[in-house]
């Protein structure tokens, strides 16, 4: 008995020691796993984070179409309508073609130009808070391209043959826009120079709005837009209330542009850049439209919609580089300076007779200056970096874009016929009406 009694013994010691042996690697498992779901989860968290403000950028073209349509006569919606949903199409394609690999690719020329490849490429299976699928990461990038490239419609709009935008589209979202976006986003010398453009003031902005400045001095005015004597004609839109929705959406969709810039959002600092970068761009869209309106009330005695739409969309676009940079004052700040600048640039371009039917150059060429700018005065970017780069990113657009469209009007491939032009485009260019059963007059 007192033999079994000691073996008993024993072996229950022998088991205590095994389990308390076993303990600390039972445990350092358990972190193990813990730690990769905590990753897994962030992984998740920011990854869906990402892909939601893609579907908000994308969601900003039905606004752009909307605010150019509805700014633009009736007899061209069809075509205005047309070129954005091209734009979305050609973009997309092209920029996984060719615009995904130049902008951020490896280092070719120095920091002037990359190479990645055609495509998109494959997910090296870091499972982790931050880091991004390639996937989704491509599909937030190239809602930017196809943003860039829409700018341009209303500034062309009513005069420019079909073929020759989709041409022009092509070349911006597959070449243009990559090569200089990979100068700041893909890490290249613009990057180097300590240049801040959180969400694309002058890369995606101010890119668009010089390049559909460049289009409209090469086309020239729209029949009747200007009298003999130089004086500006009024040639109001057609729809207010689909302008004033596009501009709505547009707004909206900017909270997916700005905080979806932050590119992360499952840990605390992340998220609370999100939460101030939001407000901030409530903050200056609110102040852009309020200072639109004003002024316009000062000098025509009455307050214009139009232009406190404009203002609206001036004040988003002056706070993109700037949105991480800025507190929620400054911000004020800016988009009221914003919403003062879109007016004066109207003005500017009436006294030049350039023709932009819907004011794309004050708003994204001139306020996305502004932007790169307001980052060096009160966000404490470098000086010298954030003026080199206000003034590249224009001269860039302006000059390859004036190249292409001036080839495209030596070619007679870039105006449409003054006959088309005065019937209207979607008659004379698809063949089709936007308001079947009304008769739509056009008079000079």
């Amino acid at each position: 008995m007192k033999r079994k009694s000691i073996g008993i013994w024993l072996v229950l010691l022998a088991l205590v020691g095994s389990f308390g042996m076993a303990l600390p690697a039972v445990a350092e498992e358990a972190e193990v796993v813990e730690a990769l779901t905590v990753d897994a989860t962030a992984f998740a968290i920011d990854n869906l984070f990402l892909f939601l403000c893609a579907v908000l950028v994308i969601f900003m073209q039905p606004g752009f179409a909307m605010v150019e349509a509805g700014f633009n006569s009736a007899k061209n919606t069809v075509n205005i309508l047309f070129k954005n949903v091209m734009d979305l199409c050609v973009g997309i394609l092209l920029y996984f073609l060719v615009g995904w690999g130049l902008m951020y690719g490896d280092p070719v020329l120095g920091g002037y130009l990359g190479w990645g490849g055609v495509g998109i490429e494959s997910f090296d299976g870091v499972i982790a808070g931050g880091a991004l699928h390639p996937q989704v990461d491509f599909l937030f990038q190239v809602a930017f391209a196809a943003t860039a490239a829409t700018i341009v419609s209303g500034s062309v709009a009513g005069r420019m043959k079909f073929s020759a935008y989709l041409i022009y589209s092509a070349v911006l979202t597959g070449i243009i826009y990559p090569i200089s976006g990979y100068w700041q986003w893909g890490y290249g010398w613009l990057y180097e120079m300590g240049f801040q453009d959180f969400a694309g003031s002058l890369i995606v902005h101010a890119v668009g709005g010089f390049a559909g400045l460049a289009g409209a001095i090469v086309l020239g005015p729209r029949r009747g837009r200007f009298g003999a004597d130089g004086k500006p004609r009024a040639l109001p839109g057609h729809n207010l209330p689909l302008a004033t929705l596009g501009v709505f959406i547009l707004w909206v969709g900017w909270y997916g542009f700005n905080p979806g810039s932050q590119l992360a959002i499952a840990n605390g600092a992340d998220a609370s850049a999100v939460m101030e970068i939001a407000v901030n761009t409530s903050l200056a869209a609110a102040a852009g439209g309020l200072f639109a309106m004003l002024l316009t009330w000062m000098l025509h005695k009455k307050p214009e919609l139009s232009m406190a739409l404009n203002g609206i969309l001036a004040g988003l676009v002056g706070i993109t580089a700037n949105c991480d940079l800025v507190s929620n004052w400054q911000a004020i700040v800016i988009g009221a300076i914003a919403g003062i600048l879109v007016v004066a640039g109207i003005k500017l371009l009436d006294m030049l007779r350039i023709d932009d039917p819907v004011g794309a150059w004050p708003v994204h060429g001139l306020c996305g200056i502004w932007g790169g700018l307001a980052g060096w005065i009160f966000g404490g970017a470098p000086m010298v970096a954030q003026i080199v780069g206000s003034i590249v990113y224009p001269v860039w657009a302006f000059v390859t874009m004036f190249i292409l469209f001036s080839i495209l009007k030596a070619l007679g491939m870039l105006r449409v016929s003054p006959e088309e032009e005065l019937r209207g485009l979607d008659i004379g260019e698809h063949g089709e009406e936007a308001y079947n059963g009304f008769q739509i007059f056009a008079t000079e």
